[in-house]
């Protein structure tokens, strides 16, 4: 969805709100239903919409606009808006009632335009609707600063809105403006005044990216998300296979049910059917007693099976029954349970050629499949991304660790957009946690922990393991090598990047711990110094 495009366009809706005709008294009441929807990886535009719908009913308005501030071209614009007529409509700094606020930094009660010098005609007249009366009032941060404006239109059985109306609107925007700061839109505004030439843009919270690539998933997710459709995410390990299945997950018909992720790289190949499907007593030794498994407590919602390519071909079969029938029995049992789940899988495994080698069931394949998702590797998303990734983790990172943000030097930022990202979002977000940990006041390029090497040559983890390890060979053309040894590549590039810590390695690789010492023992580095 493309900036000033608003919720009425979106595919995902969130639930209706419910009739208000009278102003609710305690304020707080605003925001109660979008609490849960803050943190999560919510279509925001949708979001914001639904939230000026709520604005609207509480002061009895008949319109209601979020007014975003544009530092580098010294505007406001129009980010959800109850505009029929028009994408999107900007304004400048002192111009209208809504560009006065913002300059001001005070509220402004307009009771009657008619002759009101800071009244701007020509929305009215762009529009074709009629402003009879209009209130606006700043939004500001923690610190102060003002980064938007808050707009209500035509106070419905009244002609104009009163004094209290003034101080209502205040306290909601200081309540929206809290929720907003925990919102991936507020770092973008931040972002926007180190890096103005970039233009301000988000789609889900959370998820950061405005590269061709990842604009064609938003449409994707948009349109799979209000389905119960099977959703398959693949990537590389780190590329946000995660944040897109929860996003899939939030913007659906099922985001007030549990979203419960398996991970089958993490577990040993005879606990997994026992971690989806759960035992009945008498089992196995031990099974003293029922115990549900993750479909049964994922009953009305959604399950992740992250890295699907891992799961044993009984497991698989099972599946299967699962996703056609919707039933299942638990291990030891003879009883079918049914289950009401949606299911989303990820892998970094090439699952067609796995099908072809016999070691993933084509039936299943083509079922996991009905919307399949690609995501693309960081090093494809272009500059842009990498950049605004990196000032993203800087201000989440300062956050969390109660820091002051430092300043990215433009020698910081010209080696993150140089390095190949071998590890992905997940590895720059390592990346600048460190950064800003050991930094003083600003990330110098010596203080990314990145290698100094090529890294479109094989790493040598010899140094990091005390043991032999293969000479490096020509550049690395991954549709020239078979699978396995693109995997191997990739999984001492990570090693490398991370010094040799093989829990850092499994980290970036999202893999289990086990799994990645099973294969090292593979590429004859099973022993750890």
């Amino acid at each position: 969805m493309p900036p000033g495009c608003y919720g009425a366009t979106s595919a995902f809706v969130l639930p209706p709100l419910p009739a208000m005709p009278q102003a609710p008294s305690d304020v707080s009441q605003v925001l109660l239903p979008f609490g849960g929807l803050v943190g999560r990886e919510v279509d925001l535009d949708a979001f914001l919409q639904t939230l000026m719908d709520r604005i609207a009913i509480t002061l009895q308005a008949d319109r209601g606009t979020l007014w975003l501030l544009d530092p580098a071209r010294h505007e406001l614009f129009s980010r959800a808006a109850h505009l029929p007529e028009v994408s999107q409509i900007r304004v400048k700094l002192g111009q209208g009632v809504a560009g006065t606020v913002a300059q001001a930094g005070h509220a402004i009660n307009v009771p009657d335009p008619r002759g009101e010098q800071r009244f701007f005609a020509d929305i009215d007249r762009m529009t074709g609707y009629r402003t009879t009366s209009l209130l606006a009032v700043p939004l500001r941060d923690g610190d102060g600063a003002l980064y938007g404006v808050l707009q209500v239109l035509n106070r419905r059985g009244a002609d104009r809105f009163t004094d209290d109306d003034t101080q209502r609107l205040t306290a909601i925007a200081s309540q929206v403006s809290t929720a907003l700061q925990s919102t991936s839109l507020y770092q973008e505004l931040q972002r926007a005044k180190d890096q103005p030439q970039v233009p301000v843009g988000y789609f889900f919270n959370r998820i950061i990216g405005e590269s061709p690539q990842l604009q064609a998933i938003y449409r994707l997710v948009r349109k799979a998300a209000p389905t119960d459709a099977t959703v398959l995410l693949r990537g590389e390990s780190g590329s946000g296979k995660e944040l897109f299945a929860r996003a899939v997950h939030v913007n659906g018909p099922r985001r007030d049910q549990s979203f419960i992720k398996v991970d089958c790289a993490a577990l040993p190949a005879t606990l997994i059917e026992n971690e989806l499907f759960g035992h009945e007593r008498g089992a196995f030794t031990g099974a003293d007693h029922r115990v549900p498994g993750k479909f049964e407590a994922a009953s009305g919602g959604t399950v992740f099976i992250d890295e699907i390519g891992e799961l044993p071909l009984p497991v698989q079969g099972k599946l299967l029954r699962v996703i056609q029938d919707r039933e299942f029995e638990r291990v030891g049992g003879t009883q079918a349970v049914k289950v009401d789940v949606r299911i989303v899988a990820a892998t970094h495994r090439d699952l067609a050629r796995m099908v072809a080698e016999g070691r993933f069931r084509e039936d299943l394949y083509y079922r996991i499949k009905v919307v399949e998702v690609v995501l693309p590797p960081l090093r494809e998303r272009g500059a842009e991304d990498i950049e605004r990734l990196a000032r993203h983790f800087v201000a989440a990172v300062a956050r969390r660790h109660r820091l002051t943000p430092p300043r990215l030097s433009a020698a910081a930022v010209e080696r993150l957009k140089r390095y190949r990202w071998p590890g992905n979002v997940r590895e720059l977000e390592n990346c600048i946690e460190s950064a800003v940990v050991l930094c003083e006041g600003e990330i110098l390029e010596e203080h990314l922990p990145l290698p100094d090497v090529d890294r479109n040559t094989l790493p040598t983890p010899a140094a990091a393991h005390g043991v032999n390890a293969p000479a490096a060979p020509a550049p690395m053309d991954a549709g020239l090598l078979p699978l396995a040894e693109v995997e191997r590549r990739h999984i001492l590039r990570v090693l490398d990047a991370v010094k040799g810590n093989r829990t850092a390695a499994a980290r970036v690789l999202e893999i289990g711990r086990n799994t990645l010492a099973r294969k090292l023992k593979e590429y004859g580095l099973g022993d750890e110094p």
